[in-house]
């Protein structure tokens, strides 16, 4: 189906990955929300990369001028949810992100995926684009032990970013751990993952999807075409995909 197409069945009721100046984005809260406002949503996250990403985390300090620039933006629009939130960068050692459970409480959302530039996450052997067993397992446990070291902890992680993304994973194992801590499967618009085989295999596990455009600009935010093209093509059931519903006639 093609994606204009898509456009005039579905809609996209929210979109709780987006990216600011506060860390690698190009545009400001403001933006994203006047965005989010423009393109029909009902909610929109502001979640910036990581504190520990060398490249481009963000700076936990400066929440409270995230909080204002959100004040603000929702006098403007008013009609748009806007939740704080942060996508952390999973790591190899307890507790397995980047994000304490002290800094989780003060935001409204919490994401976690696999980045490139974070110390302690094997990015070397990732970033050569190794394909070794070994490093496949050692990929998985730092996705799985993220997921379930922090729901024990009380630091639940909504939704796991573009799993499958920047080297080797066990789809089914981590599918398996989202199952059971009630975590969200992010189908990426930034990325092709997850891709339409790592759909099939993570649907035949009682998991929940999510499309996120993962906007680094403002004119991305609510973009969904693409990756609900994936699912389509992967035979996952719509309504499994908590954030697309179709149209009224």
């Amino acid at each position: 189906m093609k994606t204009n197409l898509l456009t005039k069945k579905y809609r996209m009721t929210f979109d709780h990955h987006t990216h600011t100046v506060y860390s690698h984005g190009k545009g400001t809260i403001l933006d994203n929300v006047r965005a989010a406002y423009e393109k029909g949503l009902d909610s929109i996250a502001i979640t910036d990369h990581g504190p520990h990403n060398l490249s481009y985390g963000m700076d936990f300090g400066r929440l409270p001028d995230m909080r204002e620039d959100i004040r603000e933006a929702k006098l403007k629009y008013p009609e748009v949810d806007i939740l704080l939130g942060v996508e952390a960068n999973t790591v190899r050692r307890r507790p397995y992100i980047d994000v304490t459970l002290e800094e989780a409480g003060k935001l409204d959302i919490l994401l976690a995926g696999y980045h490139y530039a974070v110390l302690g996450s094997g990015m070397l052997s990732n970033r050569l684009g190794l394909r070794t067993k070994q490093l496949l397992v050692k990929n998985t446990e730092m996705i799985t032990n993220a997921l379930y070291h922090n729901e024990e902890a009380g630091n639940h992680i909504d939704i796991l970013t573009h799993p499958g993304d920047k080297g080797p994973f066990d789809i089914a194992e981590i599918a398996k751990a989202c199952e059971s801590t009630g975590t969200l499967l992010e189908i990426n618009g930034k990325h092709p993952h997850l891709d339409i085989y790592e759909i099939r295999l993570a649907s035949e596990f009682d998991v929940q999807f999510v499309i996120s455009s993962d906007a680094h600009i403002p004119e991305k935010v609510g973009s969904f075409e693409t990756q609900l093209q994936r699912a389509l093509e992967a035979g996952l059931d719509i309504s499994r995909i908590v954030n697309i519903v179709k149209r009224e006639e």
